[in-house]
């Protein structure tokens, strides 16, 4: 299986997905432990992908993507983006509402 092949099943896999530094147990960037902070306050149920384990898989998400970095979130098949992306959907009350219009169960209140 190609890398592209990987990161494709997984993107349309599952709900949520993470392709990020580290796991959301120890993420190895800033960036990343925001974004897992932003999934785990919403209680957003998500696969984390640790790029840093595999150099394919860290090229092949940014031509994935058309993305030149990392985090990146994929909602349901469908790139949400990095990590400024997110903070300012979470803040704003975007990002809620994304999940919400796509079935995406979270714990937290929808509002921000």
């Amino acid at each position: 299986m190609s890398i592209d092949q990987f990161i494709d099943n997984e993107v349309k896999g599952n709900e949520v997905v993470l392709f990020m530094k580290g796991t959301p147990q120890f993420p190895m960037c800033g960036f990343s432990g925001q974004v897992v902070q932003i999934l785990d306050y919403l209680g957003v149920a998500y696969k984390g992908l640790n790029v840093l384990e595999d150099d394919d898989l860290r090229q092949g998400i940014k031509g994935y993507s058309n993305w030149p970095t990392i985090p990146q979130l994929y909602v349901k098949g469908e790139f949400v983006g990095g990590c400024d992306i997110i903070r300012e959907m979470f803040q704003s009350g975007e990002l809620q509402s994304l999940l919400k219009d796509k079935g995406v169960v979270t714990k937290a209140p929808a509002t921000a």
